[in-house]
């Protein structure tokens, strides 16, 4: 047998919700694009599955053409298939998200695809139902984020408690009480001390942390919520 008796045609697209950190603001990576359809309207970074590619894969590729980035975090969310989503040709959508550290892009790769990291909170509209992707990512990512300490993945490899605490707080958009975030934290045992001092803070006085992967690792296999308090957070 050399094929399925179907004669219709429907493509297979790969969207990305590129997550990023910038000290202050949850932002999102878009394209301002230059291209029909839509030319001149913001998007989501995308591209269409090749034969020979695995959904994965696919997504992969699109995550480093756009940032020059590999290894990220990176999970499919869902599938979009509105019958009329894309006005040219009947066109599945698997959507994925992901978390980058800002620091760590290719600035020529996002030039080169006429890409802008803009505030979540600052977002213009965007094309067909890229919206409603943003939106499943971002509940998503709160979910996630609660049971999970994947919020980590937004930030530099040497980091501040304040700087976590700013992380969390634009992830769910609420203010945190520093005394108990931190005691929280630290309990979590996921923070290891550098012994060095924040350069760049007011005070100079903020102790740089990083990451414990053997912890982190620990939280993503087992069955620990990282801050449950948080999952009521992620439904509102």
């Amino acid at each position: 047998m050399t094929g399925y008796q179907h004669s219709s045609r429907i493509l297979v697209a790969l969207d990305c919700i590129i997550f990023g950190f910038d000290g202050e603001a949850l932002k999102l990576l878009l394209i301002k694009r230059n291209f029909e359809p839509e030319s001149g309207k913001w998007s989501l970074m995308g591209g269409f599955l090749n034969d020979d590619e695995d959904l994965h894969d696919a997504a992969t590729r699109i995550l480093f053409t756009l940032t020059g980035l590999q290894n990220n975090y990176l999970e499919q969310l869902q599938t979009f298939g509105a019958v009329n989503r894309d006005p040219v040709e009947r066109t599945l959508s698997v959507v994925y998200y992901s978390l980058v550290n800002i620091n760590d892009q290719d600035p020529l790769a996002l030039k080169t695809h006429n890409a802008s990291w803009i505030d979540l909170d600052s977002k213009p509209a965007l094309i067909f139902d890229h919206d409603q992707m943003v939106d499943a990512a971002l509940r998503q990512l709160r979910y996630k984020a609660a049971l999970y300490p994947i919020g980590f993945e937004l930030l530099p490899e040497k980091f501040t408690v304040p700087q976590l605490q700013k992380l969390y707080e634009a992830i769910y958009n609420v203010k945190l009480d520093r005394r108990n975030f931190s005691r929280k934290i630290m309990a979590t045992e996921l923070l290891l001390g550098t012994g060095e001092k924040d350069a760049s803070s007011v005070t100079k006085k903020a102790q740089l942390f990083k990451l414990n992967q053997e912890k982190y690792q620990n939280y993503l296999s087992g069955y620990q919520s990282f801050l449950p308090e948080f999952t009521e957070l992620s439904l509102s």
